[in-house]
């Protein structure tokens, strides 16, 4: 069973959006998904609810309230939403469910500077000293040649953890979201030019280099 959380302590960047398009990709697969939410908003648990029934079934569960003990013991992903706000021992007992952590951040100053903060902190647990978390960062809701761009993939680029993917900002999020739905599950023929984005993103999970030792 594969585990992969979704991590940003600052609220806003985009990690339910990420979340709920990973899920809805991994069960239009063929996998069988699990969707956990940490996050006391229950966001990703809300699209949940509107996905149709006709769509690849993905099992929910209120991470906040019962952490892990419902995920079915035979899914082959399970998908967390973390919380905001995630320090200290929250944050390394959050730790304790993940095998990869993507992160995403937005082309702002504070997001940046947050974020900076924030690896700092994560690099100093136990688990991801030990090589048992493996982390990446994405740029998400972006918008191509403007200066706010330029500066956060410059950041990204100097930071000594993998950059995976670039994600722009596109009415398709707001489009599948409402409709409890993901990007890999519109026609391709609206969707194609995100799905092309998400694909370095998905490649690194796929690859040996997203996956802990062990």
């Amino acid at each position: 069973m594969r585990h992969i959380m979704v991590l940003n302590p600052k609220g806003g960047c985009g990690k339910s959006t990420i979340a709920t398009n990973l899920a809805s990709y991994y069960a239009f697969t063929g996998n069988k998904v699990a969707l956990v939410d940490y996050d006391p908003q229950q966001s990703s648990l809300d699209w949940l609810n509107r996905r149709p029934e006709k769509r690849a079934p993905i099992f929910g569960a209120a991470g906040h309230k019962d952490g892990m003990k419902h995920v079915p013991r035979n899914c082959d992903v399970v998908i967390i939403d973390a919380p905001a706000r995630s320090h200290g021992k929250e944050l390394k007992n959050l730790l304790h469910n993940a095998q990869t952590i993507l992160i995403p951040i937005l082309p702002s100053t504070i997001d940046m500077q947050a974020t900076e903060k924030f690896i700092q902190e994560l690099k100093a647990t136990p688990r991801v000293k030990n090589r048992k978390v493996k982390i990446a960062v994405l740029a998400n809701r972006v918008r191509n040649n403007t200066i706010s761009f330029d500066e956060l993939d410059d950041y990204l680029n100097k930071l000594k953890i993998p950059y995976i993917a670039t994600l722009r900002e596109a009415q398709n999020y707001v489009r599948a979201y409402t409709r409890g739905l993901g990007i890999f599950d519109l026609p391709p023929y609206l969707s194609w030019p995100d799905q092309e984005e998400w694909e370095p993103l998905l490649e690194w999970l796929k690859g040996r280099s997203s996956k802990p030792k062990g």
